[in-house]
């Protein structure tokens, strides 16, 4: 375990520190699904200690809500309720289990052999793309068929969210950079104000101090089938997040805890926190830049990260303010979040260099892209894939079961 001899005060102003950066994340996902902001931090918190508890407190990493699983719990709740999907969110963990398992039997390049680019860029393109219609509905200040606020307001502060965050992610320096949705959030939340269209009802009638509203999870195999495939990215996600938190360091994490550890205590951290109705949790990009930019590698920053965000759950006049948000400033951010994921997926084939001229890699990319954006379901009898889920699982598949030409095969 890292060990320093930084006095606690200053460790404690550090994890402040981390969960500043980690927090617009954190509850971005339940403003954008539906889901209790408050319940965010306690997962996030909770689970960063059930992480740190299965690597023995040796990696520096914070877990938040996962930005992949935002598009398939909008649909789920809309498809089968709040309670099946807190059931199917509890049930995603069972991908990391295997994955821990296989890492643990046949070492780390078996997850790349299985998830290579070609199969993980076009999954996390189709994550960002397929909410695009989201997005752009809620900067234009729709919910449904029904105009909740003016158009031409709504469209106005959207844009002010949208610029202030990317005047802030472009432009910034230090730790400020590393908070550009927050930034956008206060700026967007600023011009609400000023146009009145805050409605702070809920603060006034929330308690200082108040236990959050825990979710009942129910089991429902449809929506347990639709969302464990969706873990697919967060995974890889969740291996990339350990070699850079690794890099940073310069330890090798994926030997000592082992990448195994790693994965079983992200997929434990996901199974717990959604059991209470929280968003699935994942290793954060945001806090290894703090990281980096900070030169403080002690894991027990986190553990105080973890802590102040459990703290901050309790506080119930917060949680009620942090749904004051207005749909408009949300949806400019979305407007660059889905687009960033959609490139962080067209980088990932990039920087591979997936050679797209191979039919192979094109019939997998292209049948990937379709079906998931598409929208495309299969579903038998009680059995359903849809959009993402399917478009993961047929990814996978194709890879397998495509032949490769020669030139790859000896690759």
């Amino acid at each position: 375990m890292t060990t320093t001899h930084e006095p606690a005060w200053r460790t404690a102003l550090s994890g402040a520190q981390i969960l500043f950066v980690a927090f617009g994340a954190t509850v971005l996902v339940p403003l954008l699904t539906g889901l209790n902001p408050s319940l965010a931090l306690l997962g996030a918190g909770v689970g960063t200690l059930i992480f740190q508890l299965c690597t023995k407190r040796e990696v520096p990493i914070y877990l938040g809500s996962s930005f992949a699983f935002i598009a398939p719990v909008i649909y789920s709740v809309q498809t089968w309720g709040m309670p099946a999907t807190f059931g199917a969110l509890a049930a995603a963990s069972f991908f990391y289990y295997v994955a821990a398992g296989l890492v643990k039997w046949r070492g780390v390049g078996f997850i790349h052999r299985l998830l290579p680019p070609v199969v993980i860029g076009p999954v996390v393109m189709v994550i960002g793309l397929g909410l695009a219609q989201v997005a752009v509905n809620m900067a234009t200040g729709k919910a449904g068929d029904q105009q909740v606020v003016p158009y031409g307001t709504a469209l106005a502060i959207a844009a002010i969210s949208l610029a202030a965050t990317m005047l802030t992610a472009i432009r910034a320096r230090g730790l400020l950079k590393l908070v550009p949705i927050l930034v956008g959030v206060a700026v967007g939340y600023a011009v609400s104000l000023f146009a009145g269209i805050v409605d702070f009802t809920k603060v006034e009638q929330a308690a200082w101090i108040a236990l959050p509203e825990f979710g009942k999870p129910e089991f429902n195999l449809a929506a347990i089938l639709f969302m464990i495939p969706v873990a697919i990215a967060p995974i890889v996600e969740h291996v990339g997040g350990i070699l850079a938190i690794g890099s940073v360091t310069g330890k090798d994490f994926t030997e000592k805890p082992g990448l195994h550890r790693t994965l079983f205590g992200d997929g434990l951290a996901v199974n717990v926190v959604g059991l209470f109705g929280g968003p699935p949790v994942t290793t954060y990009g945001e806090v290894t830049g703090a990281v980096m930019l900070t030169k403080n590698f002690n894991p027990v920053v986190m553990t105080w990260a973890a802590c102040f965000a459990i703290l901050m759950a309790f506080v119930g006049k917060f949680g009620a303010l942090l749904q004051t948000i207005p749909m408009p400033v949300m949806g400019g951010i979305m407007m660059l979040l889905f687009g960033s994921i959609a490139g962080i997926g067209l980088k990932t084939i990039m920087d591979a260099r997936v050679d797209l001229s191979s039919p192979r890699n094109l019939c997998i990319v292209s049948v990937t892209l379709v079906t998931g954006i598409g929208g495309l379901g299969l579903t038998v009898g009680s059995f359903s894939l849809q959009g993402i889920s399917l478009c993961g699982v047929l990814a996978v598949l194709l890879n397998l079961i495509l032949p490769r030409q020669r030139e790859e095969a000896h690759a």
